[in-house]
Formats: structure tokens, C-alpha cells, sequence
């Protein structure tokens, strides 16, 4: 039987109710077009309830804050107390029944019974589950219990849920110890409840220095952008001499630390930049004192210096002791966090059995949201293992890590690893999955600059300038991909389009039926993604290489799960206009029914009648590819490339790409604009993208 909603709850504190929330959330995000969050029941209506603030923005979801929740704490006590509780039950089914019938899904978080009074002897989440008719899944903390008071907990809960009238969906035993595990699994094996394992992961339950700043109201005295994501392991007092408390520095502390203490001030600026001392995460000045203007103005010219700057009211030991009671939270700019999560629930939980029970409505519609989950999940069932030359650039760091924690693919990146931890240890992050090849001095270059003499020799390339060719790191990238050292590159957050490019085409070269490297963006609309081609590579293309484009597009479209209805675009439609550059566009047309008589393609056609099914009818009435269109392929680079911003501006859509096609194993160009987003989906495109290449071997 498919189902509409699910209700989640936990009986117990800090058992990652939100984790679970959110990670049903993506599962179902991915695949349902509108998602709706309830809470029935909130702490206080005075307080903007975390859980609903956090899902409400991390997936954008098309419903108000009021919308979300029913009563409080408060309320329902009160009504329990007047012996009313029966039209608590009917308001909530009321205001339950309205968002299931306006949304695809309904996922429903519960609230922990210890919130209410103890005289109060009822279980509210299984009360409401029954009464939605949303199969229950329940989550139990394994913290710090023994694998059999963990199954004992599981079997008990879920006979009493049962017998209640609740439809057991699943079980998560969250917090699950390394030592645990094992004994737990074979506990389960006798279980009859679906019940999935999350490991404990300490970085989860580490305080994040925006925690900090919240529990502490500290003050931001030098703080970047993506400190707030970096987290604290431990608390340190600096209370000894420079040259006795270096002896106690460890990684991730926080140190708390008079502002007038400018020689252990000082000697944490010299730890930072030391291979041979760990990496503090912060600084916390107790009494609100500045530090001194010669020490600022040294820090102030410091390049690269990472590491957050705080200051509070309180006195050190009452700072130290407030520390120590900040609880970590899950926030939407946790990024880190967020893919650590995220890569924990996917590699612990069967997500297809999950699927096959939810209903599937709306399959057609395609959110961006939807699209970048589609891409993790390709990526994801066949890992590749693609090589990042750029780790100069911090932006490339950050976002292998969350493609690593997301288990989205694996990475290489080139450098010196010794300079390269070091820097991404200072910038708070862990890239210890990531495999790191100092391409100067790997035993691979002999090797790589012979093959790349042997291939280029008869145009004329010398055995030393090969040699010079593959200093670059680009080159020797590209010649890793193509020796299979690795299955694909992303490049071009530093250097230009042609670095990339140039190196693709003389090592990689074509496929065998393709003439020409093009490229496409995924724009991703409201309500669907679109393939625009080519919009940045090929200035001004012939009619025959125009038809490569579309058929090299319309492969990646099939490849990505859009069905694929190519529109040649141009200033008129069907046999209204004449010129040129429509005759082009009509040849064009004519070669890729030739050559792919399986596609769907038409041309030459406006934009309008492309997209819109009124005009479609009017000026192209036979068409099947008019009105519905998916791939549009522009006649020339300036067409293209003006369009696709257009749209993207006009329109908020969000712009994947450029992508390039054509080539026998995927390399991708980055725009040195770039943001961390773009280069995580870019990577997940090019390992799909090497997937199907190794497929069509």
C-alpha cells in the first residue's frame, strides 16, 4: 500500500529526532514534488519551534511557519485537564487533512513526552499517529546503553506502540558505539521490526563556534564566513606560560584566554602557522577586553589567518563553565555537519525500500532541489573516483569535503600534502578520505610524459616540452583520467577555459562519432530542468557540427533521466523564415533525424513555441516536440550564452554548467566565479557522467 505521511518521534533527549527528520526529508524531496512539515504538538508558541525553522528553510518548502505546527505544550495540558483532549485530536486532524490534501506528502515530527507534566499519562505521538492513519517510526538513543538494553528498548517500545493502534513504518537506533554495533546486529537479526543503525559520530555532537557565539552571546571580534561551521573539541583555560601551555595545545580546542595576554596570544598565532602544533578553532576573550592595537594591527596583516576571534562579558572560569552546557545544534548553514549527517543516514539506511512504500504522484515535475538529490544518488549507487587539480583554491577543499561526507564520490586532489593539510586543517575542515598526489615529485610522471610524447611527437611536441606540459597540473590531471588512475576532472575555479579544455583534447580527445566538444547547462526551473546547448564553447557552428551538438545533448539528457525532445532554435518557425541562418538551423534539423532517427527533434522554432503549448498549437500544430521541448539548442554562442543568463536572471533558475560532452572521458570547467555548490554538483555531474562513459565501453 503506498502512503501519504509518516510520523517521527523519539521519547528520549538528544536521541537526532531533527537528523532523521531531515534525512526522510531528502528521501522524499528527491522524489515528491510538495512536501509538507506538521508538527502537531510544539514546546511554546513564543519561541520559533528549531526543527520547523531549520526543514522550512534547508528545503524550501512552499507552506508558512503557522502552517506547521498545531498547539502548545501549554494548550494541550490545559485541555487534558479539562477532560477535552478528544477536540485537541479532531482540530489536528483537521489542520493534518488540509495539508494532505494540498501536498504530495505529509512528514510529521513528534514531540518528546517529557515536555508534558508527569501526571500526565498519555502518549501523545502514537495518539496522533493512529489517528492521521501515518505509519510510526520510532527512534531510540543507543548512547552509552549495552547492545541488549537497546533491543530490549526496541522490542518493548514497539509492542507498545502496536498495541496501541500505531503502524510500525520503521526503527532507528541512533547513537549506536563502534563496541555496540556488532553485538546489536546480531541482536536484530531476530527482530520483526524494519530498524536501522545510525553510528555515533562525535563530530555531530561537537558545539559548532556559532553554538558558541549563541550560548556564550559572545561577540564576533574576527570572525570569516565559514568559521561558524567549524567545531570544538575540547575547552582550554590559557592560564600557565607560553612556553609550558604550548605543551597542552590539541586540535580543535578552544582557548579562553585574557586580551592583555598578548605572548599567549602571540604563540597560538605562531602554533597556527607551525607544522609541529595542532590547530586551535578559536579564541575566546573573557571581560570583554580588546586586545592591544599593535597586536590587532599585526593580526590585521597577517595573511591567511583563520582562526575566529570572540570576546564575552563573563570572567574566565564563569565563560569556561557556561562553555561546557552548550549543547551542538543542526543549523542550515551547517554545512559540514549537514553532509556528515547526510552521508551516515544514505550509507546506513535502504533508501529504495524506503521509496517503493511512499506514493510516487507528480513523477513529471523536477524541482532543482529534486534534480541535485537525483545527482547525489546516480553518483552515489556507482562511486568514481574524480581527480581535483586546483586545491590552491579553498573553495575546492570545502567542497570535496562535503562530496566526500555525502559519499558522493572519491576524491584526488593535487599538491604537496604536507602544505595541503596544513591548510585545510587551518581552515577547519577534514580531508583525511581524500587521496592527495604531489604531481612535482609523483613516481606517475615518468610515465605520463612519455605517453603524452608518444601521442603528440608526430605534431611536432618535443620529449622536453611534454615534460613542461605535465609541471601543469592540469595536464597531468587530464592524463590521470585518461591512464585510469582516475575516472574524471573538474577544473576551473583558477585557471581559464582553455587550461581545462586544451589539455582534454589533445590527451582525451572525442568520441569516435563526435566531432566536436560541446557543452550544456541543466537549468533548472521551477517545476522541471531544461538542457540549453551550447552556450560556452563553440562560437559559431556549422549545420553538421549543429547536429552533433543536439545528439551529443540529447545523450546527456537520457543519461540524466529527462527525456529527451530536441527544439532547434532559431529567429522563425517551421517554413516562416528564410536567411542563412535559419537554413542552417533547418540542415541542421534535417542531419540529426539522419543520424539519430530515434530522437525526437524539430526545427528550426522560436522559443516561445518551444516552451508554450498555446503557441506551439498555433504555429507548429503536428509537432511533438513543440510546446514540451526539454533540449534547446541554440544556433550560435552568442544566442546561447545571452539566453541562458537571461533566464537564469529573470527567472531565478539555477544554472548547472557549463557541462561538456563529446569527449571520451568527462573533464568539466568550473567558472572562477564559481561557489562551493557549483563545484559539488559539478562533481557529481562528472561522475555520473563517468559512469555511463564506462557503460558504453
Amino acid at each position: 500500500m503506498k502512503i501519504k505521511s509518516l510520523y517521527i518521534s523519539s521519547q528520549e533527549m538528544y536521541a537526532g529526532t531533527l537528523f532523521v527528520s531531515m534525512g526522510m526529508m531528502e528521501v522524499l524531496k528527491r522524489n515528491l514534488h510538495r512536501v509538507a512539515f506538521f508538527r502537531p504538538v510544539i514546546f511554546s508558541k513564543d519561541v520559533v519551534d528549531g526543527d520547523i525553522n531549520f526543514i522550512l528553510q534547508k528545503y524550501k518548502l512552499d507552506m508558512q511557519y503557522d502552517e506547521c505546527y498545531g498547539f502548545d505544550v501549554e494548550y494541550v495540558e490545559s485541555m487534558i485537564a479539562q477532560n477535552r483532549f478528544d477536540e485537541v485530536v479532531n482540530e489536528l486532524i483537521i489542520k493534518f487533512k488540509r495539508l494532505e490534501s494540498e501536498y504530495d506528502f505529509v512528514l510529521c515530527e513528534g514531540i518528546r513526552r517529557s515536555f508534558f507534566s508527569s501526571n500526565i499519562d498519555l502518549n501523545i505521538n502514537v495518539e496522533m499517529a493512529k489517528n492521521f492513519a501515518s505509519p510510526f517510526i520510532n527512534i531510540i538513543n543507543a548512547n552509552a546503553k549495552s547492545a541488549q538494553e537497546v533491543y530490549e528498548s526496541l522490542l518493548i517500545e514497539n509492542a507498545s506502540n502496536t498495541e496501541k493502534g500505531a503502524v510500525h513504518f520503521a526503527s532507528f537506533l541512533n547513537r549506536v558505539s563502534e563496541e555496540e554495533y556488532e553485538p546489536l546486529q546480531t541482536l536484530l537479526k531476530n527482530s520483526p521490526y524494519v530498524t536501522y543503525m545510525l553510528k555515533e559520530l562525535e563530530e555531530l555532537n561537537l558545539p559548532t563556534i556559532q553554538d558558541i557565539i549563541e550560548g556564550l552571546g559572545a561577540k564576533e571580534v574576527m570572525v570569516r564566513e565559514h568559521d561558524h561551521t567549524r567545531v570544538v573539541r575540547s575547552v582550554k583555560v590559557a592560564a600557565l606560560t607560553l612556553d609550558n601551555y604550548l605543551n597542552h595545545i590539541e586540535e580543535d580546542d578552544l582557548v579562553i584566554v585574557p586580551a592583555d595576554r598578548s605572548d599567549i596570544i602571540l604563540g597560538l598565532l605562531g602554533a597556527l602557522h607551525s607544522n609541529a602544533y595542532a590547530n586551535i578553532s578559536a579564541i575566546v576573550f573573557p571581560f570583554n577586553m580588546d586586545m592591544h592595537p599593535n597586536i590587532q594591527k599585526l593580526i590585521d596583516g597577517l595573511n591567511g589567518f583563520s582562526v575566529p576571534v570572540l570576546s564575552v562579558a563573563n570572567d574566565t572560569f564563569e565563560t569556561a563553565k557556561k562553555i561546557t552546557k552548550v549543547h551542538s545544534r543542526l543549523r542550515v548553514d551547517s554545512e559540514r555537519k549537514i553532509a556528515l549527517a547526510l552521508g551516515l543516514f544514505n550509507a546506513s539506511v535502504d533508501i529504495a525500500a524506503i521509496e517503493q512504500k511512499i506514493a510516487t504522484t507528480y513523477s513529471d515535475i523536477m524541482t532543482p532541489q529534486m534534480f541535485e538529490y537525483k545527482l547525489f544518488n546516480l553518483a552515489r549507487q556507482n562511486k568514481k573516483k574524480i581527480v581535483l587539480p586546483e586545491s590552491e583554491d579553498e573553495r575546492i577543499l570545502r567542497a570535496a569535503e562535503i562530496i566526500l561526507r555525502r559519499d558522493v564520490a572519491d576524491i584526488i586532489l593535487i599538491g604537496d600534502e604536507e602544505e595541503l593539510k596544513e591548510r585545510y586543517l587551518r581552515l577547519g575542515i577534514n580531508l583525511d578520505k581524500a587521496e592527495i598526489i604531489n604531481h612535482l615529485n609523483s613516481e606517475l610522471m615518468e610515465q605520463f610524459v612519455t605517453k603524452f610524447y608518444e601521442m603528440r611527437k608526430e605534431k611536432g611536441l618535443t620529449f622536453k616540452t611534454a615534460y613542461d606540459a605535465m609541471q601543469h597540473a592540469n595536464y597531468f590531471a587530464t592524463m590521470m583520467v585518461e591512464l585510469g588512475f582516475a575516472d574524471g576532472m573538474v577544473s576551473g575555479a583558477v585557471h581559464s577555459t582553455g587550461d581545462t579544455i586544451r589539455p582534454a583534447l589533445q590527451i582525451i580527445k572525442t568520441q569516435a562519432d563526435v566531432s566536436v566538444v560541446s557543452s550544456l547547462f541543466f537549468m533548472c526551473m521551477e517545476t522541471k530542468v531544461l538542457i540549453y546547448g551550447d552556450c560556452a564553447i563553440n562560437l559559431d557552428p556549422d549545420a553538421s557540427t549543429l547536429a552533433d551538438i543536439a545528439i551529443a545533448s540529447a545523450r546527456t539528457s537520457e543519461a540524466f533521466g529527462i527525456a529527451p525532445r530536441v527544439a532547434m532554435l532559431s529567429y522563425s518557425t517551421g517554413e516562416s523564415g528564410k536567411g542563412v541562418d535559419v537554413d542552417k538551423v533547418r540542415e541542421a534539423t534535417n542531419i540529426v533525424r539522419k543520424r539519430a532517427p530515434e530522437l525526437l527533434v524539430d526545427g528550426p522554432m522560436q522559443y516561445d513555441a518551444a516552451v508554450n503549448e498555446t503557441v506551439a498549437k498555433s504555429k507548429l500544430p503536428l509537432s511533438k516536440v513543440a510546446g514540451d521541448a526539454t533540449v534547446f539548442i541554440f544556433p550560435d554562442l552568442n544566442t546561447g550564452n545571452n539566453t541562458y543568463k537571461a533566464v537564469q536572471r529573470s527567472s531565478n533558475a539555477v544554472a548547472i554548467g557549463p557541462i561538456l560532452q563529446g569527449l571520451r572521458k568527462p573533464v568539466n570547467d568550473l567558472s572562477r566565479g564559481c561557489l562551493v555548490a557549483d563545484i559539488v554538483n559539478t562533481v557529481a555531474i562528472t561522475a555520473i557522467q563517468a559512469i555511463q562513459s564506462g557503460q558504453e565501453k
